[in-house]
């Protein structure tokens, strides 16, 4: 098994998010002998935010890319390689200001490539990256689940779920700690609860 980790939480130690990525990451290779791990941070060494260049350098002669694009075009096919080597992506996603961090962002911008991870039909889009499992270790300040009258401001694990099947990845799981911004106990728990889960689901890899 090829396991891909994505950290994007700013807080260095302090993020619950990674904290939760690196036990769901544990948890798997204990399931699975021989696992390996490829470990990207979004956070510590953000990708280049998608841009104009980016794009028409897909058309242009390689030798007329000046160095500093060509070395961003390097680091963002390395980081569509280790994803497409991946059978399973553990993704950090910390909730910030409703959505996804922008790091992350920026990684999802180097993944969804079209005719390598989609391809439009006539008869719609598919998805291209069929077969791998995400897992998403979601954390967020409030309580954003279904039944709390803030459910609708979550663009987080909305985006996410969208954007992995439109890919065409179906099997995504949450592990989610909520609430973590509402008092000290609320966190405590909320963190527990989440570790809880991690501990006591049977296998990781498989379908949930």
């Amino acid at each position: 098994m090829n396991i891909l980790q994505i950290d994007s939480g700013i807080l260095g130690d302090h993020s619950v998010s990674r904290a939760l990525t690196a036990a769901i990451t544990e948890k798997l290779k204990a399931e699975n002998a021989g696992a390996s791990v490829v470990y990207r941070d979004v956070a510590a060494a953000p990708l280049v935010h998608l841009n104009g260049s980016h794009l028409m350098a897909a058309s242009a002669n390689p030798e007329g890319i000046d160095a500093g694009l060509a070395g961003e075009l390097d680091v963002a096919r390395d980081a569509l390689q280790e994803f497409l080597a991946a059978d399973v992506v553990v993704v950090g996603a910390p909730m910030y200001n409703f959505t996804i961090p922008s790091q992350l962002k920026a990684w999802i911008d180097r993944i969804l490539v079209a005719g390598t991870t989609f391809r439009y039909t006539a008869s719609g889009v598919e998805g291209l990256a069929k077969g791998k499992k995400v897992i998403v270790a979601s954390t967020r300040g409030g309580h954003y689940s279904a039944g709390s009258p803030i459910s609708a401001m979550d663009h987080q694990e909305t985006y996410l779920s969208s954007v992995f099947a439109f890919i065409g990845i179906t099997d995504v799981e949450f592990v989610r700690a909520e609430g973590l911004a509402i008092s000290p106990e609320s966190k405590e728990a909320a963190i527990a609860a989440a570790h809880k889960e991690i501990e006591e689901r049977a296998d990781f890899s498989k379908a949930a």
